[in-house]
C-alpha cells in the first residue's frame, strides 16, 4: 500500500471483488455463512488487464466540459463508480478533434493539455483497484448539437453564436441525419487520413493518461458508423459501396490506433449491430445489418481488437427498435457464436443483478455494460453481489454502511 495515499487506497483486490466473509462478519450479520461467487463476479482477463468482475460502466455523455477538458465533475462522477465496485469504467466519448464533438460541452482528447485531468481520474480509479478505459469518438454528421438541457433554450442544433460549428460538420457523404440536421460536408481522402491520424494521436494521449482499455465508438450514427451504413455512405470511391469499402475507414482507423495503443492493452469497438431499418421507398438500401456486423467482427479480430460492445441503431430517424429488457443481448450472443476469437459485451436495458448474471452465466456475453441504471443506482455492483447471495469487498471507508442479513449488537 502506498503510504502517501494510505487513507484512499483500498486493500485486497478492491471493491466489487467477491470474497469469503470472516467469522466475525457472519456473527455481526453481514452474511449468513460462506458464499459462492456468481458468474457476474468472475474476473475476466483481457491481455494484461484483469477485470475484477463482469460489470462495466457504459460510456455516457455528461456534456460538462469546456474546450474538451475534463473537470472536477468528471473526477467526482467517475470516481464514485471506482469506489463502488464496478469492474470496468469506460469514460464518455472523448472527441479526437474539436469538430468531432457532439456538443460544445463534450469531452475531448485532441490536445496534450487534456491529459493532466484525465490522468488524475485514472489515478483515482487505480487507487481503488478499478480498471478504467475511455471511448474515442468523432460525431461526424451528428456534430454541433446542443446538450439536452439546452435544447429548450437554443434548439437542437448548436449555431456559431452558441459555440457550434455548422460549417465544419463532416461525413462520408452529403447526407444529413434528418431534415432538421446540419448538412455535412463530404470528406476528402485527405480529411479521412487526417481524422485517422487524430484517432491515433488520441490513443497515444490515452496511453499517457494511463487508461487500461480503449474503445472506439463505431455506433449510434457517428462518424465511424456513418461510413459503415449505406444509409449515410453514398460514396463511389474506395470508402463506399461494397461491404469491404464501407468497413475500410474503421479497419484503417483500428490499424492507426494500434500503432499508438500498446499490444498488451485491450482494444474494444462499440458497434451498432443493426440500424433497425428495412429497405423501403424512403431508404431503398435498408441499413447496416447484423450479418454485416458479424462479418466485420471477424475482420476486427484479425486487427487485434479484443471485444465488440454490441449496441444498435442511430443511423436514421426511420429506425424501428423493438425495445424490451435486454433487447440487444442476442447480438452479443451472435458474436460469441459466430466469431469464437472475439469477446462480446451486452448493453441496453440491463437493469438488475439477476438479469445481468444470467447473461454471463448463459454464455451470451463476456461482459455486461450498464448505463442508466448506474445513474439511478451508483451502488449497483455492490448491491448486485448481495442480491446474488454473494459477499463483495466494500470500500473500507463505506464498510459500516453494508446491509445486514440480520441485526446484532454483539
Amino acid at each position: 500500500m502506498d503510504s502517501s495515499n494510505f487513507y484512499q487506497e483500498q486493500q485486497g483486490t478492491g471493491p466489487g471483488t467477491c470474497v469469503q466473509p470472516t467469522a466475525s462478519e457472519i456473527k455481526q450479520g453481514f452474511a449468513q455463512g460462506p458464499t459462492t461467487t456468481p458468474s457476474l463476479f468472475h474476473p475476466l482477463k483481457i491481455r494484461s488487464t484483469t477485470l475484477k468482475n463482469r460489470i462495466a460502466m457504459s460510456p455516457m455523455c455528461m456534456y460538462s466540459s469546456h474546450d474538451g477538458f475534463a473537470t472536477d465533475f468528471h473526477l467526482v462522477h467517475t470516481g464514485q463508480y471506482a469506489l463502488r465496485g464496478i469492474g470496468l469504467i469506460i469514460m464518455e466519448a472523448a472527441a479526437v478533434a474539436p469538430e468531432g464533438r457532439i456538443t460544445p460541452n463534450c469531452l475531448g482528447i485532441w490536445k496534450d493539455e487534456h491529459i493532466e485531468k484525465l490522468e488524475q481520474i485514472t489515478r483515482f480509479a487505480h487507487t481503488n483497484h478499478t480498471s478504467i478505459g475511455i471511448q474515442l469518438a468523432h460525431a461526424g454528421r451528428k456534430a454541433s448539437t446542443n446538450a439536452p438541457w439546452l435544447i429548450k433554450v437554443h434548439g437542437a442544433n448548436a449555431r456559431e453564436e452558441h459555440g457550434g460549428w455548422p460549417n465544419d460538420v463532416i461525413g462520408p457523404s452529403q447526407v444529413p441525419f434528418s431534415d432538421r440536421s446540419w448538412m455535412p460536408n463530404e470528406m476528402s481522402i485527405a480529411q479521412i487520413t487526417d481524422i485517422q491520424r487524430e484517432f491515433a494521436n488520441a490513443a497515444a494521449r490515452a496511453r499517457r493518461a494511463n487508461f487500461d482499455v480503449l474503445e472506439l465508438h463505431g455506433a449510434h450514427g457517428y462518424l465511424i458508423h456513418s461510413f459503415l451504413s449505406p444509409i449515410s455512405n453514398h460514396r463511389s470511391d474506395a470508402y463506399g459501396g461494397s461491404f469491404d469499402n464501407r468497413i475500410r475507414f474503421l479497419v484503417e482507423t483500428v490499424r492507426a490506433v494500434r500503432t499508438q495503443w500498446p499490444m498488451d492493452r485491450p482494444l474494444f469497438v462499440r458497434l451498432s449491430m443493426t440500424d433497425w431499418v428495412e429497405p423501403s421507398q424512403e431508404i431503398p438500401t435498408g441499413g447496416w445489418t447484423e450479418e454485416e456486423s458479424i462479418a466485420l467482427a471477424r475482420v476486427l479480430a484479425q486487427e487485434h481488437v479484443d471485444l465488440i460492445d454490441c449496441s444498435t441503431s442511430g443511423s436514421s430517424p426511420h429506425q424501428k427498435i423493438p425495445l424490451a429488457p435486454g433487447y440487444q443481448v442476442p447480438f452479443a450472443h451472435a458474436v460469441k457464436r459466430n466469431d469464437p476469437g472475439m469477446l462480446s459485451a451486452a448493453v441496453g436495458l440491463i437493469a438488475d443483478a439477476k438479469q445481468a448474471n444470467s447473461i454471463i452465466e448463459s454464455g451470451h456475453a463476456d461482459l455486461v455494460f450498464v448505463g442508466r441504471a448506474l445513474l439511478r443506482e451508483p451502488n449497483f455492483a455492490l448491491d448486485a453481489a448481495s442480491q446474488l447471495d454473494a459477499f463483495a469487498q466494500y470500500p473500507h471507508q463505506y464498510e459500516r454502511g453494508r446491509s445486514k442479513t440480520k441485526h446484532s449488537f454483539v
